[in-house]
């Protein structure tokens, strides 16, 4: 692109938002502009302000920028959200009424029937209910969903789903910043994660079923989930239990993983991994530390890929919960807008 288009991010200071300004502080099509958090941070420099806490350093070119309060107009026409999910409904609403073009992590606005839930290799075609809006909001799924529906497309388009059930091992950053009190996850693990359960199986439905007459029509296939929280810093590990309508032999599933590519592959988008389901061959892997980084944390790695007694298939997957999970996500969704055309005014 010839000039870089500028964009702002909401709630900059948190663990996702930090993604976000390390993401696309060098990124080829979109330049920060502005930047804003809760009204104890507005009006200091960011550097000042935020509590870095992510593996890459701070860019230099946002350090001095300084924090506006969520009550200041947005300057930009593109807006990624990184803001907690009791906060961003009204928010991301206003902004969307404004014109303005947002890209969103909270959770508040997923399932109204007019924004789509996007992991761009699965349902680009769900962005259709944009089309022709002044100003809209595409949201990316929970960062458990989104490492979930990836392989999960690749089997449903080769062999028909009928069944999931999904054990998840999340990481700390999901919970945010502070997070789980350490008291309480040292030489521990937690069984049960407010909400979570319930987003996973209705936001894989939505975004795995289609788009038909201008609107969303579930996929029918039954998804049920159970999810952890474990001491990992970053990357979710869930075991995946499948049954299909296809019978299939595990190397058809290898092969169904490795040949899966979308429209961003085939666009060469910049966020988008070279393959979006990395096979791990070794019995001890997908390991958290080990595979959370694969394809710049934009792919998922999936292992012990086997046959089960009860299911039909089982597998192992890891993704990296901040960034394919949340800010990559996002952006690779505004990427493919952008792409597609339905930003034509930029």
């Amino acid at each position: 692109m010839s000039k870089k288009i500028g964009v702002s991010i909401l709630g900059a200071t948190g663990p996702v938002g930090q993604r976000f300004i390390s993401l696309l502080a060098d990124h080829p099509f979109f330049e920060i502009e502005a930047i804003f958090a809760s009204q104890k941070s507005a009006g200091k420099r960011y550097e000042e302000a935020v509590n870095w806490i992510i593996d890459t350093p701070l860019p230099a070119s946002v350090a001095g920028m300084v924090i506006r309060s969520l009550n200041e107009q947005v300057p930009t026409k593109i807006v990624f959200s990184a803001l907690p999910s009791d906060v961003a409904g009204n928010i991301e609403l206003q902004l969307r009424s404004a014109g303005k073009y947002v890209f969103t992590n909270s959770s508040s606005n997923r399932m109204r029937p007019d924004v789509p839930i996007i992991v761009p290799e699965v349902n680009p075609e769900h962005l259709r209910v944009i089309e022709g809006k002044d100003g809209f909001i595409v949201a990316n799924p929970n960062c458990t969903t989104a490492g979930l529906v990836i392989p999960l497309k690749a089997i449903h388009d080769a062999f028909s789903i009928k069944k999931v059930l999904v054990v998840s091992m999340q990481a700390l950053s999901g919970a945010g910043f502070p997070g789980v009190p350490s008291l309480s996850i040292f030489d521990n693990l937690l069984p049960h994660i407010k909400n979570e359960e319930d987003k996973v199986k209705r936001e894989s439905k939505k975004i795995l079923g289609k788009f038909e007459d201008g609107s969303f029509k579930n996929a029918e296939f039954i998804v049920d989930a159970r999810c952890n929280r474990v001491a990992v810093r970053d990357g979710h590990t869930e075991v995946v239990f499948v049954e299909s309508e296809g019978k299939f032999e595990i190397e058809e599933i290898k092969e169904v993983f490795r040949n899966f590519k979308g429209m961003p592959q085939k666009f060469n988008l910049p966020t988008a991994p070279e393959d979006p389901i990395v096979i791990a061959e070794d019995p001890l892997r997908p390991q958290p530390i080990l595979d959370r980084n694969n394809g710049k944390g934009m792919a998922i790695t999936v292992g012990n890929i086997r046959k089960d007694e009860i299911f039909g298939l089982t597998f192992t997957l890891v993704s990296h919960n901040t960034i394919r999970g949340a800010a990559g996500g996002s952006i690779l969704n505004a990427e493919l807008a952008l792409k597609l055309g339905y930003m034509k005014d930029l």
